[in-house]
């Protein structure tokens, strides 16, 4: 398939279902060309191998816990024996206990804070610092993050999430500043409300949405299709001069005051 990303190759972590924004990253990269390399937690392998089977290219599927620099390592040996770089990465993976999410942040437990911090921030330096030497080969690359805007401000039932957010925003700026002399990017993608596995985590989530669609400039929520198109975009040489940044993908709703 020719496309502006066709001949390029990308790693996607972090799918879960098809509600996923990773995939719709995935499926909007894959329409312009890119081959695309899935990976998948042991619970959701089913999901995944079935959704990389209705992509084109013959995508890699395979298995990684980021918690397991075991799997992580053999991620990216696989990917320099079969496709011999790596042009793109989306990190996609988040996690907090959920005692850690319904409960007041001020409850937060030592564990629940560092398997958040674990899961949804060091993940994506571990990532970056596995597709480091893949992208260098390729002469550069690029790669991107999922916040969201309880990064900034504070969302109900968001709690830790919303600290490992912050965390993981200063870790797009610091990679981006540390793996910039390569020419591989590091940007993140701030999407508003969607309804994903994750989502169905946060206590009152339909409230988020409500205020949402009636509040947003656009008066709308956002589709999880929208977050896709705006990775391919930052993914591909389209967004060649764009790194450290955070885009927030949300129909305005972060321009209000109230």
């Amino acid at each position: 398939m020719n496309g502006r990303m066709s001949g390029q190759v990308g790693l996607i972590v972090g799918v879960a279902n098809h509600r996923s924004l990773s995939w719709a990253i995935a499926q909007a990269v894959a329409a312009e060309g890119a081959r695309v390399v899935l990976t998948y937690q042991a619970r959701f392998e089913d999901h995944v191998r079935e959704l990389a089977a209705t992509l084109p290219g013959d995508p890699l599927v395979l298995p990684c816990d980021v918690q397991n620099d075991d799997e992580m390592a053999a991620v990216f040996a696989r990917i320099g024996d079969e496709c011999g770089g790596l042009d793109f990465l989306v990190h996609g993976v988040a996690y907090a206990e959920r005692a850690d999410i319904t409960g007041g942040f001020l409850h937060t437990s030592r564990e629940g804070f560092r398997t958040a911090l674990d899961v949804s921030v060091y993940s994506l330096i571990a990532l970056a610092r596995g597709a480091q030497p893949l992208m260098a080969a390729r002469g550069g690359g690029s790669i991107v993050t999922l916040s969201f805007l309880g990064a900034d401000r504070v969302f109900p039932n968001y709690n830790v999430m919303g600290v490992a957010k912050a965390a993981l925003e200063s870790t797009v700026r610091y990679l981006a500043s540390d793996l910039g002399p390569q020419q591989i990017r590091v940007n993140a993608i701030s999407a508003g409300p969607v309804k994903t596995l994750a989502a169905a985590g946060i206590g009152g989530f339909s409230s988020i949405l409500g205020v949402v669609r009636e509040k947003a400039p656009l008066r709308r929520a956002i589709e999880a299709a929208e977050v896709g198109s705006t990775g391919a975009f930052l993914l591909s040489d389209a967004g060649r001069g764009i790194t450290g940044e955070v885009i927030l993908v949300d129909a305005g709703y972060h321009v209000l005051g109230m």
